[in-house]
């Protein structure tokens, strides 16, 4: 079901868009969760650490794959705010045809190297073979995933929600099933484990089809939408490419964290593997209040509207500072005493995205890919395990810095339109 979230009371709008969101961020994490505690589980602590430890490989392609989408679908989001329904079944088009082209290249290159990046990342020579057989599997799957990805956001881009976690627990449910059965039962160890996970990306791409198919008209496309427009391509483009590479350069710090981090053994692999997993839980909420005011500053861009982008964001960073939570933990200590950087870093980046901006969000993620590389060449070696966990801390605020920045200087220029508009 699609939402205009150009009408009605901004707080309520954006409350009732996240709900879903932090649901379906919740499945998506338990599918980590399941591959955990399945894995170490049935196959013990190093299948487990070959498992944690493409966490990272599986952030750089799988990461650039989900911001690509979602830039991809900001464009359609400020289509149907504007009202242009032409625009959103040409934008639709244009978000299928990039996504195809993108998951082939990303496939072929990711497959090829993915080896050679666990022995970059000096991997113990222990779960480097499980490791490259789980992850090898995973990126074969990039095109679904792609597609998955891609039909989801095309249903947040419109104010839908609600679908894609519905979607996200059919697949989820279906992991929970397959991946007991082909690690215990048939014995298929790890890539077992990779096969029961892409097993429901495919469920879950055929589902998200088959409901737009039957319940969004919006996004069913015309012959003459899928005419080959290089201006509408590099309009998507402009807004998804930064986003991707993004996510990758966050991601690289990521590699370049656990390529430090291996060189403590598979034990301490496993244990910083386990702590991250719980840690994505408490994110949930503030990455969930970044999607829905993404998708809440598109339509609002699009219909004009810069008065309720500015209420989007005073009410938005309201709720998503009210769920920041400390834990106990050495790891989450550590990075809950930052929630509430990270909590505004998913705001202001988002509603920059949301508005089609590009440069500095990207500029944000090659300060997180610095901050992160420095805490991994210096401080894992002269403080061991909590170097590790002050990557992510010192990440953050390296990053919100040109993001704060970024949004007080763009709400300035908003602030004159509307004192015009006033007048």
């Amino acid at each position: 079901m699609t939402k205009d979230l150009t009408k009605g009371e901004p707080a309520r709008l954006i409350f009732f868009f996240t709900i879903p969101l932090l649901a379906g961020n919740i499945f998506q994490q338990l599918y980590a969760f399941v591959d955990t505690l399945i894995v170490g589980r049935f196959l013990g602590v190093e299948a487990l650490a070959a498992v944690g430890c493409t966490g990272a490989l599986m952030f750089l392609v799988l990461g650039f794959i989900m911001g690509f989408s979602g830039g991809l679908t900001i464009y359609t989001g400020q289509r149907f705010g504007a009202g242009d329904a032409a625009g959103v079944r040409r934008s639709c088009a244009a978000c299928i045809v990039l996504s195809v082209v993108i998951g082939l290249i990303m496939t072929t290159f990711s497959v090829a190297i993915c080896r050679q990046l666990l022995i970059w990342m000096q991997t113990p020579p222990e779960i480097i073979d499980g490791a490259y057989s789980f992850i090898s599997i995973i990126y074969l799957s990039i095109p679904i995933f792609v597609l998955l990805q891609t039909q989801s956001n095309l249903l947040r881009a419109l104010g839908d929600s609600r679908t894609p976690t519905i979607v996200m627990a059919i697949g989820l449910t279906t992991n929970m099933i397959l991946e007991p059965i082909v690690i215990g039962v048939l014995g298929w160890g790890i890539p077992g484990a990779a096969l029961a996970t892409v097993a429901s990306q495919v469920i879950g791409t055929v589902l998200t089809y088959v409901h737009i198919r039957r319940k969004v008209p919006a996004l069913h496309t015309h012959a003459a939408d899928w005419r080959p427009d290089r201006h509408l391509y590099w309009e998507h483009l402009r807004l998804a490419l930064p986003m991707g590479f993004q996510s990758s350069i966050i991601a690289i710090g990521s590699v370049v964290l656990q390529a430090a981090l291996n060189t403590l053994g598979p034990t301490a692999v496993a244990s910083y593997a386990a702590a991250q997993k719980i840690e994505s839980i408490a994110m949930m909420p503030m990455m969930s209040f970044g999607i829905a005011i993404a998708a809440y500053a598109a339509q609002n861009y699009g219909a004009q509207k810069f008065r309720r982008i500015g209420e989007g964001v005073r009410k938005c960073s309201y709720m998503s500072l009210s769920d920041v939570i400390s834990f106990g933990h050495e790891y989450l200590i550590v990075n809950g005493s930052m929630y509430w950087v990270l909590s505004m870093l998913f705001i202001f980046r988002s509603t920059l995205q949301g508005l089609g901006q590009s440069v500095v969000p990207t500029v944000a993620g090659v300060m997180e890919l610095v901050m992160r590389t420095a805490a991994a060449f210096f401080l894992v070696g002269w403080v061991g395990y909590l170097g590790a966990c002050l990557a992510n801390p010192m990440a953050w605020i390296g990053s919100c810095v040109p993001l704060t920045i970024a949004f007080f200087w763009t709400w300035r220029g908003f602030k004159k339109r509307v004192d015009l508009e006033t007048a």
